[in-house]
């Protein structure tokens, strides 16, 4: 590990259906009780569509940080919010950080958001997770 937080965009389906794959990604990464005090960063783009896929998490993981962003291309229009919400969660060094795109139709431009300064000394991306 090279000291960055990893990170995994999560693409495709549903709102509900990102979530569910994010929570089931975070259960499946427990394999010691230590792992649940780990800060653990959680991004969503756009409006919730009903379902409930992290009420459990936020039991099991009390460091779990969740914010949810207005719809609206990271890249483009929601540069600022998704700045100053990725910071916010940055400063606590989570072990991990997920973020959830309502789309992927600027996915090429949203990777190279976060491989640009400061973002290149502070997170690493993941492989995407496309639903």
């Amino acid at each position: 590990m090279t000291g960055k937080t990893p990170v995994t965009l999560v693409t495709g389906g549903t709102a509900g259906a990102r979530e569910a794959a994010i929570a089931a990604m975070i259960n499946n990464g427990v394999t010691n009780q230590s792992d649940i005090a780990d800060t653990i960063g959680i991004i969503l783009e756009g409006m919730p569509d009903g379902t409930d896929s992290f009420s459990a998490l936020v039991g099991n993981f009390p460091s779990l940080m969740i914010a949810r962003i207005a719809p609206g291309c990271p890249c483009c229009m929601g540069n600022l919010t998704m700045r100053v919400t990725l910071n916010r969660m940055l400063q606590r060094s989570p072990k991990n950080l997920y973020i959830s795109l309502a789309t992927s139709i600027h996915l090429d431009q949203v990777r190279r958001f976060f491989v640009q300064p400061p973002y290149n000394n502070l997170i690493e991306l993941t492989k995407d997770l496309s639903i």
